[in-house]
């Protein structure tokens, strides 16, 4: 399943006439690309405490540079404006009520 940040790739032009060198880059850029779409990325599993109760959700968030640390905390109603249909956030509003963006 793809997080929705793999770009479709460039596909060579094709020869007039049948080339195996062409054929066999185009498989290799195809084959990079469905697999990129099959691996969603990295993923963490983010848990927080809200009223004596725990909130877990998993998260395919990435590290802004390599050797930082990863930050990952749930969003709140404050950042709905930001979030992608299916994103899970809670509203602190309604007592941490943990809900899905549609």
């Amino acid at each position: 399943m793809s997080t929705g940040t793999t770009a479709s790739p460039s596909l060579p032009i094709a020869p007039t006439e049948y080339s195996p060198r062409y054929q066999e880059q185009l498989n290799n850029i195809l084959r990079l690309y469905f697999a990129q779409l099959d691996n969603p990325g990295p993923s963490v599993m983010s848990t927080q405490r809200a009223n004596g109760g725990l909130i877990a959700a998993l998260n395919f968030s990435e590290r802004v540079s390599t050797g930082a640390p990863r930050v990952v905390s749930l969003p709140t109603q404050a950042d709905l404006a930001n979030l992608r249909v299916g994103d899970v956030y809670y509203d602190t509003s309604v007592g941490n009520v943990l809900k899905v963006k549609t």
